[in-house]
């Protein structure tokens, strides 16, 4: 799960850091380099709202001219796959507790973004929603 980011001069001699798919985000720094490193973390704070907010979250589009790639840190992108099949689902926290033979307060912790979430209970949730979480590596910017 990789958003689109754009760096540009703020004026000031630092560098501001937006996102389109992501109106929300919006940060910066002092060097291109530390916008970038504040847009990842402001990714995983905006996503997490999204996520509290019961709201869908958009899909990250292909990167255009002068933007670059900035991934979700892992276990924020594998809690957000399994809201989004969850969302896409159409059921209720309680069927998905149902079919995951868990209690309900198990499913609001899994999809609860403040929340830390095994690997394996993740995956557990997304197979109960007719899909499955897939881990893959890519080579390090």
């Amino acid at each position: 799960m990789n958003y689109a980011i754009r760096i540009t001069p703020d004026g000031h001699g630092g560098f501001d850091a937006a996102c389109r798919d992501l109106p929300q985000l919006v940060t910066g720094g002092a060097t291109e380099a530390e916008a970038l490193d504040m847009a990842a973390d402001a990714l995983e704070v905006v996503i997490a709202g999204y996520m509290t907010m019961g709201e869908d979250l958009p899909l990250p589009s292909p990167a255009e001219v002068g933007e670059r790639l900035v991934p979700v840190p892992a276990a924020m992108a594998a809690k957000a796959a399994v809201w989004r099949a969850w969302r896409a689902s159409g059921i209720s926290k309680s069927e998905l507790a149902r079919r995951m033979d868990v209690a309900e307060g198990e499913v609001r912790r899994i999809l609860d973004p403040d929340h830390a979430t095994k690997l394996e209970r993740l995956d557990q949730a997304a197979r109960a929603l007719g899909t499955r979480l897939v881990v893959d590596l890519a080579a390090a910017a």
